[in-house]
């Protein structure tokens, strides 16, 4: 069965207001409707500026510290 919009929007104010409280998750969505912010374009021209190795390293860094537990998170 699919995810429906409201289950996928609660379960991402929630990450953005655990990682962020919530005066920050606020400005951040604020951020992103007043500057009609493009995610895919956005991350293309992130991607596209860094060389494989930088990926790779990057990529090493975030699994290091922040180990996959098995867990998922059901809210």
């Amino acid at each position: 069965m699919a995810t429906s919009t409201a289950e996928i929007m609660n379960r991402g104010m929630k990450c953005l207001t655990d990682q962020m409280g919530i005066v920050e998750a606020e400005q951040f969505i604020s951020t992103i409707i007043r500057e009609k912010f493009d995610y895919t374009k956005w991350q293309r021209e992130y991607f596209d500026a860094m060389t494989p190795e930088e990926i790779s390293s990057e990529a090493s860094y975030f699994e290091a510290t922040q180990p996959f537990s098995g867990d998922a998170i059901r809210l």
